[in-house]
This record gives C-alpha cells, structure tokens and sequence, in this order.
C-alpha cells in the first residue's frame, strides 16, 4: 500500500525528518483559513508521479492565486487519478538535493541503504551514482554514517544526513515498511535540511498489526464505493483509465511498464490491475487463481474493454493454474460466442459481440507447457488468443487488435 504525500510528511513530522510548514486543503475555499506564510506551492495528492510535468504542483503568491491553482488542480486528472486534498507548503529555495532511501532487498532479505547526490537521477545510470549500504546485523548508527561517507559528505552536512537516515529506519522498522523514500531531500544557502518529498510503502501482510494503518486502508477503498464497479475495483492495486486495452499483471512495476509500452505504441490503456497481493482491508483469503479469474471477470464485463493484454513474468505462483484460469475463460467465450450467433440465426453481419480478445505475454522457463497449450486452444473468430514471450510483441499485438476492433465497429 503506498502513502500519499501529505500523509507520509506526518510520520515524517512524528518521528523527527525535518519538514517544512504545511497543511491539508480538502477545498479551495481552505485556503483563506490557511496558517502558512506566502509564497506557497499547492501539490496534488495522487499516487501517479510526475505531478510536476501534469500541472499537479504549482506555486503562488496569494490567496486569490493559490485559490484559481488549486481549482484547476482538484479538475486535474494525472493517471487517470482525480486528488481528493491537495496539500500546501512552504515554498524553499534548496541550492542541493539528495535522493535517500530504505528498502527491503528481497534477493538478500536484508534493509539496504541508499543515498546519491542527485535527486533527479536516471535510473539507467543509478548504478554508477548510487551508494548502497547493507544492513547485515542489528542497526546502529555506524551504517547511516557509512552511507552518508560514501555519498562523499563531510562535517555537519554528514552528521544531518546520518540522523535522518537513522529516523528513516526508525520509521521503516515500527511500520513494517517495504520502502522509505526520501526524494528530494532538500540543503539551503544556511545547510538547513529539509525533506521536500517523500514515498512509503508498507508491506501489505504486516498491515493488520497496525491499527492506524489499517484505517488509512480502509479509507482508501471506501473512496471508490459510491458504485458497484468502482466497489469491486477498490479491492485490487488498479489504475482505471478510460481506453479499450485492459492489463493484467502481477507486480505494480510489470503493469505501470506495460501501461507506458502501450501507450507509447499508440494505444490506449483501460483498467490496469497487479494481481500480486490482494488488496489489504479484503477480510477472505485469496489465491493468485482467484484473483486471475475475478480479473477477467472485471474487465469482461467493462464493455469498453477490446483486448485484455496479460503480462506475466517466470514468479507467479501455481502456473498450471493461471492456464486452466485462460482456457476456461476462452472455454467461456467461446460457448457465448456460439449462443450469440445461434441467437441471430448464424447472421454474423446482425452479430454484435463484445466479447475481449486476448493477449497473453509469459515469460519464463516455468511457462513453456503453458505456451503451447495456449497456443492449441480453438476459440471462435471474434475471441481470439495471441500467445507471446516477448513483451513488444505482445503490446503490439494488443494495440493492433484494438484498433482492428474499432475499425470493424464503426
């Protein structure tokens, strides 16, 4: 589950990360009543980056100002995502930022430190420029300050870094966190510290251990109840666009890349959905199976949805059974296909169907048997399946099949 911005900066007040003077404005009409001295910048709370690049941060000087911004900003779809506050902060002139983090390595399943001196870093190149500390024994000071010497700082700068390092793990281990994010961490002309952005993540499976977190999650799937689809929606880790291609995957990075592939490639995205956990406040138990199978019920029924692109890479538990899931789903398709056009007399030209394509991208060793039995399946003519390895191919072959439905309708 990850954090908005305004409710990260609270722990971060709580546990003693230095953050600048801000409040919570749930509508434009807050400001007149804000406590903040001007110059100000007004951020949109959503969990899609780049607020900056959408006109989801922007600064102003009055109230009248801050009032017209925030408007057009509570008016800003970013993502496909609509803020429900914004928060307003102190405007701060930083003359150097940082990038530090906490973050659970799953491939050594030990904390790992990281800092650099750029903020705005390239993540192709993040190799080269990031530092790296592993936590390998009970933490103590001793890492904060290694990471902060490989950074290259010294004197006061090195022992301020330290200490907020050292609040960050604090915070990372009485959460049960999966990342603590500081970006940037903000230096002025005098050397003041301050965090100017922030991300947490928390571990999903440790939520219930947290009372004021499982509230924080509650909210977060009340927000989208007022319908029935969007109720079943709040349930999953899911962007809901607005285009004819679903996405299935089953990790947020293989869908977030998957959603930028295909729009790239001219496409356009519909609901995306992470199958990888359930989502927190579900009180069932639920397997990768059922969340498959639940998934392509969703976007099943969302007549908007074309073609449902499945991208899954070699680490999804029970394979087997992620086939049955997609041939039963054929299987389905197919009986509803031959009921359709029983229905008008065998007249295909009279025959409306809405049933999705699909294209479905495995990778890995474990997939093999799942490929060629997928690749065997007989599906009637408008349910077709494209069974894939590469992840380019399959986006292609997803966008060219929206496009080719599309054509056919109109």
């Amino acid at each position: 589950m990850e954090l908005l911005e305004y409710q990260v900066k609270e722990w971060f007040r709580t546990i003693g990360i230095p953050v600048l003077p801000s409040q919570k404005i749930d509508h434009p009409t807050d400001l007149k009543r804000l406590k903040i001295r001007y110059p100000i910048v007004l951020k949109s709370q959503v969990h899609a980056g780049e607020r900056a690049k959408a006109g989801g941060v922007r600064f102003a000087e009055t109230t009248i100002d801050a009032i017209a911004a925030a408007q057009n900003i509570f008016n800003l779809p970013i993502l496909g995502e609509l803020p429900e506050v914004l928060l307003a902060e102190a405007k701060y002139n930083a003359e150097q930022e940082f990038f530090l983090a906490v973050v659970l390595d799953t491939a050594v399943c030990r904390p790992i430190l990281l800092g650099c001196k750029e903020a705005d870093i390239d993540w192709e190149s993040a190799g080269k420029k990031m530092q790296h500390v592993v936590v390998e024994q009970e933490f103590s000071p001793f890492y904060a300050r290694r990471l902060a010497l490989k950074m290259g700082l010294q004197g006061a700068l090195m022992q301020t870094v330290s200490k907020i390092v050292e609040k960050m793990y604090q915070l990372f281990i009485e959460k049960d966190l999966d990342l603590v994010e500081i970006n940037p961490l903000g230096v002025d002309a005098s050397g003041q510290v301050m965090a100017l952005n922030g991300s947490v993540s928390v571990n999903e499976r440790a939520i219930a251990r947290h009372p004021d977190i499982v509230e924080m999650a509650r909210k977060t799937a009340n927000r989208h109840s007022s319908a029935e689809f969007n109720k079943r929606l709040s349930e999953w880790d899911a962007v809901e666009l607005h285009g004819k291609i679903g996405i299935l995957g089953n990790g947020t990075g293989s869908v977030l890349a998957t959603l930028d592939l295909v729009v790239n490639a001219g496409g356009k995205p519909g609901i995306c959905l992470n199958l990888r956990h359930a989502f927190p406040t579900d009180t069932l138990p639920s397997t990768f199976r059922d969340r498959l199978d639940k998934a392509l019920d969703i976007l099943a029924v969302d007549k908007s949805i074309q073609v449902i692109l499945i991208n899954f890479l070699g680490s999804v538990p029970q394979s087997e059974e992620v086939t049955e899931v997609i041939a039963n789903f054929v299987q389905h398709n197919k009986n509803e296909a031959k009921t359709q056009t029983l229905r008008s007399n065998g007249n295909k030209s009279r025959r409306e169907t809405n049933l999705p394509r699909l294209v479905v991208r495995l990778a890995g060793s474990e997939f093999n048997a799942a490929r060629k039995y997928l690749t065997t399946l007989k599906v009637p003519s408008d349910a077709s399946i494209v069974v894939v390895e590469n992840l380019d191919e399959a986006v292609t072959q997803a966008v060219n099949l929206a496009k080719a439905t599309a054509h056919r309708r109109f």
